[in-house]
């Protein structure tokens, strides 16, 4: 396309957030990155002003009654956007769902499947809704679709070592000579020094399963009918057929420790009824083809030779390529996408779109590259540019060089954070950007040094024979009092390694993931921190009042909007719209508490602050201390009373990094803690990883990025692949150890870099 025909997205004057007055032109079916430091105005570029103004837009398109029910967005503060198309945002926001959601539903092609049941299944069933989890005349009747049902923990019930006199009914109510122990000794001719082991099939399962039936026993003297029936059968009768959550909390606590969820024994954990299972297509059922890697489902599916189904068969098997060539080949139909991480689902997302057929719209993506392995970045960038060849504009937030090369325009925004960022630093193409002098470009030139000298293990933490998962009876030793990064291509097993096994036994270890540290509004930077306890003592003894005045959860809050700053208006089925409240303005106070001042400050004007400019004003040691903290993990842009609700997930793990920094003897589990961080900010994490360290700390990373690897002192290196084709350990040792190790994929590239 020649300049002159070329297109571009027109913003003038943004002014969003930090943004110092921005105009920019963006070209139209084009990849344009922008990159800069975390809190530059990266997203306050593309998803404050660009996404939100394309997204009122459309809104605008739809009735009175219709816009009533869509959540509210405000005109972006900017003096003008031109030549704005659709915008589809494929952000990392988790998928949700919960059972009933599985990567087969959401990529739709689970649809796809039912359909070639139907079609081509033997013996035929019927429609494609017979072969629905979801769908009442497809799921299993017994469990209905779920898969798992609640059950006895038959090894904490019953101990089979024991006779009935030795106490072998471990279940509540059942001691030896109690009245529920009387019933069973006198409903049935049992022998009561019989070890429950010793008993034959049908005596036992008379014991514990025999149905309800009325039986003549003697009380007192008295002949009596009593309803008697099997241990198990009753417990399960009466605390899980009838819900234990609505018995006392004392029965819940007593009875707990017996139930536990297993695969249901009706369909077997398959979910679908007996006529859907049966039905079978070159001997597999629809279940276990969900349940097969893609990488074999698809190789399966092409071997199916059936006239009648081959329109069918296409359709599947260009979904299914989609997956191979974003790097999910390893993931299965039926897992849940509830169990997906932000990097899978928004990879997921990819798919769902590349296989629409919406051209010339805009695609923003936010970090696409987070999780990926540096093998599997060249796939996520085919798929940009697959979406930008059908006639797409795509815009994308990234910190990733490899990502960065791939663009045919680059957005560089800084120079700093917050209050110091805002401005746009360069445009231009990469070429341009390595010659710029920018923050970004002048770190896309460095070359990575490999860590010569690594310090001396104290000791070894091991693990035997895990196999979890995909993990392939693993033996492994994790070193202490050193730093050991725990990498590997996406889906080879890290995760389970550390975050389950590992964990599992030691539980003590402080865990730094990127999971919500608040979903409340009423959370922030200062509560979190413990910063706000100090600051409302000090504006107390400085005003001589009380101190709850000065929290919005309590005497001070404004009392419209009851401290929340906001009011919101509940639209049913759709998002809540929140607004500004107009009686505080949204500073949370009533007015008669912004009258106090510290310093010339009102607490609205301090929970306004930035960590830096907090850090120039306090001079209180402990609150310097953890304002410090907060600096030093790259979060001085960060406001100390905006909502955690709003964090980022990698701004979740540094703000959990630094209110656990001042430990010693610890082991420190952190999840690709370089998530959302620039390239210029991954010296300081690396600081503060070493510093832990050398303060005694054992501290276990799992990641991809190749700088941090190249400064591990030792390396667990997982693979070959991912899945089934994963789950081995195929190095350990020293980044210079590594770059010579043939089956290591990790080591190939850092020996490229």
């Amino acid at each position: 396309m020649s300049e002159s025909n070329q297109e571009f997205i027109v913003i003038s004057g943004a002014r969003e957030n930090n943004l110092k007055n921005v105009s920019l032109r963006i070209p139209k079916r084009k990849i344009t990155i922008f990159t800069g430091v975390s809190g530059s105005g990266k997203s306050s570029i593309v998803f404050d002003t660009i996404a939100a103004e394309s997204t009122r837009l459309l809104n605008e398109n739809f009735s009175i009654f219709v816009r009533t029910f869509l959540p509210r967005v405000p005109q972006p503060d900017t003096d003008a956007i031109e030549n704005l198309s659709m915008a589809v945002i494929v952000d990392q926001k988790r998928l949700g769902g919960g059972s009933h959601s599985t990567m087969g539903t959401i990529t739709d092609i689970s649809p796809i499947l039912r359909l070639l049941f139907s079609r081509a299944g033997q013996p035929h069933v019927g429609p494609a809704n017979l072969f629905s989890f979801n769908d009442p005349q497809g799921m299993c009747p017994e469990c209905n679709g779920i898969g798992r049902r609640l059950g006895v923990d038959m090894v904490k019930a019953l101990d089979m070592s024991k006779s009935l006199n030795e106490g072998a009914i471990m279940l509540p109510d059942y001691g030896v000579n109690g009245w529920e122990w009387n019933m069973v000794v006198q409903s049935g001719s049992y022998d009561l020094d019989k070890k429950l082991s010793d008993y034959a099939e049908d005596e036992l399962n008379r014991l514990l399963f025999a149905k309800a039936r009325k039986v003549e026993m003697d009380f007192a003297g008295k002949a009596v009918n009593v309803t008697v029936e099997g241990i198990i059968e009753k417990f399960t009768n009466k605390y899980i057929k009838q819900d234990v959550k609505t018995k006392s909390e004392r029965t819940q606590k007593i009875v707990a420790p017996f139930i536990s969820e297993g695969p249901c024994s009706g369909c077997r954990g398959a979910r679908l009824s007996q006529a859907a299972l049966g039905c079978r297509i070159g001997g597999f059922n629809i279940a276990e083809l969900s349940s097969m890697e893609v990488g074999r489902l698809i190789r399966v599916v092409r071997e199916i030779d059936d006239p009648v189904a081959a329109p069918v068969i296409r359709s599947l098997t260009e979904r299914l390529q989609h997956l191979v060539d974003i790097g999910l080949d390893y993931l299965t139909l039926d897992r849940e996408t509830d169990t997906l991480s932000g990097g899978e689902s928004q990879r997921v997302k990819m798919v769902k779109h590349l296989s629409g057929s919406l051209v010339d719209v805009t695609y923003i993506f936010d970090e696409p590259s987070i999780g990926l392995h540096p093998r599997d970045v060249h796939r996520l960038v085919a798929l940009l540019q697959k979406l930008r060849d059908k006639g797409n504009t795509v815009i994308v937030v990234e910190h990733d060089p490899d990502v960065i090369k791939a663009a045919d325009h680059i957005v560089d925004v800084g120079p700093h954070a917050g209050s110091r960022g805002g401005t746009i630093m360069y445009e231009g193409s990469f070429p341009g950007l390595l010659e710029s002098g920018t923050l970004t470009g002048n770190h896309m030139k460095r070359q990575l040094r490999l860590k010569e000298t690594s310090r001396p293990a104290s000791g070894k933490m091991s693990i035997r024979d895990a196999a979890l998962h995909n993990l392939q009876h693993v033996t492994v030793d994790i070193p202490t009092g050193v730093l050991t990064v725990v990498t590997g291509v996406a889906g080879s097993g890290k995760s389970t390694l550390i975050n389950d096994v590992f964990l599992a036994r030691h539980p003590d270890a402080i865990v730094i993931d990127q999971s919500a540290v608040g979903v409340s509004t009423r959370s922030n930077p200062a509560t979190y921190t413990g910063i706000m306890d100090d600051v409302r003592k000090a504006f107390a003894s400085a005003n001589k009042v009380n101190q709850g005045l000065f929290s919005f959860n309590s005497k001070g809050a404004c009392e419209n909007c009851q401290g929340l700053g906001v009011v919101y208006t509940d639209l049913a089925f759709l998002d809540s719209v929140k607004l500004p409240c107009e009686v505080c303005g949204g500073r949370r106070f009533k007015e008669e508490v912004l009258a106090y001042k510290l310093n010339g400050k009102s607490i609205a004007d301090v929970l306004e602050m930035t960590v830096e400019q907090a850090l120039a004003f306090f001079e209180l040691k402990e609150v310097k201390r953890k304002l410090q903290a907060m600096s030093d993990v790259g979060l001085n842009y960060v406001t100390l009373g905006q909502p955690l609700s709003t964090l980022s997930g990698g701004e979740c793990q540094r703000i959990k990094l630094a209110s656990e920094l001042h430990k010693k003897g610890s082991i420190y589990v952190m999840d690709e803690p370089t998530t959302g961080l620039h390239m210029s900010d991954i010296g300081h994490l690396q600081e503060i990883m070493n510093r832990l360290v050398d303060a005694g700390n054992t501290v276990i990373v799992i990641e991809h990025n190749l700088e941090v690897i190249s400064q591990a002192d030792w390396i667990i290196d997982m693979g070959p692949d991912g899945g089934s084709k994963g789950g081995q350990v195929v190095f350990e040792g020293t980044p210079s150890q590594i770059v010579h190790a043939e089956r290591s994929i990790t080591g190939r590239y850092l020996a490229q870099s």
